[in-house]
């Protein structure tokens, strides 16, 4: 394998990481913010107010993504195990 298609795979698989983790973290900068903008106007500094939404936010996410990220995953394993196949 030759260095640049050795930079192509690192670049493949880096796309498919923030392709697949990036909503995730989409939900919980969106929930993350609404909550400390909720507790700047409330002046509520409750800690488990910032904690419980987040994580039930992302857990609910991860339930509704997870055929998304499981088909990126696979999509990339795809590409990976043809490039072996091609002797590349």
């Amino acid at each position: 394998m030759t260095g640049p298609e050795v930079l192509d795979v690192a670049r493949l698989a880096l796309v498919t990481l923030i392709t697949t983790s990036g909503p995730i973290l989409a939900v919980g900068l969106t929930v993350g913010l609404s909550i400390a903008l909720f507790q700047t106007i409330t002046q509520l500094q409750e800690m488990t107010l910032t904690f419980v939404p987040k994580i039930i936010a992302v857990f609910l996410s991860l339930l509704i993504l997870f055929p998304y990220m499981g088909r990126n995953l696979a999509d990339l394993m795809v590409q990976i195990t043809d490039r072996i196949a091609a002797g590349g």
